[in-house]
């Protein structure tokens, strides 16, 4: 799949899927834009413009989005609490990063792709949107919300010839979630054990799939599962 002569910007490209995904698109010939809070390492590995960004400010949002004919939004935070422990600061900043974010750069992204005749959105969410995980409220919350949001910019603009896509990934062995482990007290092989297929995900193959729903001409709309097996068990 070539995307030569197409402009992806990717947010959270600065590690794990973004960054991967960021690779992936550069390897295909797309003209890449690392955005992120600190973008500069992959950005400078790849030889891409750099983009210092917050998705929750709508200001630099709106400057980010002109001209692209690919967007990925992979930027998000977590969190690990159960409902009543989740505190309403915690559940705010989860959905403005999440669920907020991923809407400030559609909505900003999708007229200057109209303008260009079409584009490609995929957005990143997560099978805890899925399937109920314990001490994940917030974070599953939003992520229903980044599905539902993807469902209907897909019908919304599917006449402007621009398609909305989400990947769901189970558990990715990336530093997000190595993090998260320790927060919550858990272990990476506790999480191995629940996985059908012995082994957590690597971002690569996150961002394979994220890269076939970018270039899928005759995909809009869909969620595609990538959690070696989780919600099949």
């Amino acid at each position: 799949m070539s995307f030569a002569g197409k402009r992806a910007l990717v947010t959270g490209a600065g590690s794990g899927i973004g960054a991967a995904t960021a690779r992936r698109l550069a390897r295909e010939g797309a003209e890449v834009i690392v955005a992120d809070l600190t973008p500069h390492a992959v950005a400078e590995e790849l030889g891409a413009d750099a983009v210092e960004l917050d998705v929750r400010d709508e200001r630099r949002v709106a400057a980010a989005m002109e001209g692209l004919d690919v967007l990925v939004n992979a930027a998000g935070i977590g969190s690990t609490t159960n409902g009543p422990e989740t505190t309403l600061e915690v559940w705010e900043n989860v959905f403005a990063v999440n669920a907020r974010g991923t809407f400030l750069c559609c909505k900003h992204a999708i007229p200057a792709m109209a303008a260009r005749g079409g584009g490609s959105i995929v957005n990143v969410a997560s099978i805890a949107a899925l399937v109920g995980l314990r001490n994940r409220a917030a974070y599953s919350a939003s992520k229903g919300a980044v599905i539902a949001l993807t469902r209907a910019l897909a019908v919304d603009h599917v006449a402007e010839r621009i398609r909305v896509n989400a990947v769901a990934p189970g558990t990715v062995d990336s530093p997000w979630v190595r993090r998260l482990v320790e927060e919550a007290g858990e272990s990476l092989e506790s999480l191995r054990a629940r996985q059908p297929l012995g082994r957590l995900g690597t971002p690569e193959e996150i961002a394979e799939s994220i890269v076939y729903l970018a270039g899928a001409e005759f995909v809009t709309g869909t969620v595609l599962v990538i959690d070696g097996g989780l919600t099949a068990a």
